[in-house]
């Protein structure tokens, strides 16, 4: 059961998080990234693949230059219906807090190969660990890789840009590319602001 962990790992009486159901789309392969801010600020990288969202956890937010190797920590398969998540994780729970969507679209082999060729090719690349693929998405465009690090264990790889026409030069922070009145955004605001008060009235 490919969604078992995911399942075990939440209470579906308290979280509004979809129940671990293997769906698949009807024509292109879709992608999501989101951003979530439980215990530590980071953004979840989904990719469909076998009607589920093979999922990592990227600490600093995908980057578009390709001289940057972003760590990606590879966690749980999620159902295709998380997609669409957006909204509060309550405390107690697995994950708990605020999950966003910052990105999404949909993805492709790198030689845009039809449906059914392109999934044979990714599910070679994520099994080698040499993961190639491209991105059709608002903000992330072009071709990517997933590079599995062998030495570090089975969950531990590397989100890195290919140098094509989307790819910068420049510095990318993830974080410069969210609306400032996104609800991460206002929940790190009024934080800070409490933290401040906390801090004058001692």
């Amino acid at each position: 059961m490919p969604l078992a962990k995911y399942n075990k790992k939440r209470n579906f009486k308290e979280t509004s998080e979809p129940g671990g159901k293997v769906k698949k789309s009807a024509s292109k392969l879709i992608f999501v990234v989101q951003r979530h801010k439980a215990s530590r600020l980071h953004y979840d990288f989904r990719l469909e693949l076998d009607g589920v969202l093979k999922s990592w956890a990227v600490p600093k937010g995908p980057s578009l230059n390709p001289k940057v190797k972003r760590l990606a920590m590879m966690v749980e398969d999620h159902p295709y219906d998380y997609k669409d998540f957006a909204g509060v994780i309550p405390e107690g729970n697995y994950g708990a807090g605020i999950v966003e969507i910052w990105d999404s679209g949909t993805y492709n082999d790198i030689e845009n190969s039809s449906q059914k060729v392109a999934e044979k090719n990714l599910k070679a690349g994520l099994k080698s660990g040499d993961f190639k693929f491209q991105l059709f998405g608002k903000k992330l465009k072009g071709e990517f890789v997933l590079v599995k690090l062998k030495d570090k264990g089975d969950n531990s790889w590397l989100l890195i840009k290919h140098r094509d026409k989307y790819a910068v030069d420049s510095d990318y922070n993830s974080e410069e590319q969210t609306p400032k009145n996104s609800p991460i955004n206002t929940w790190l605001k009024e934080n800070k602001k409490s933290a401040k008060k906390k801090s004058t009235a001692k």
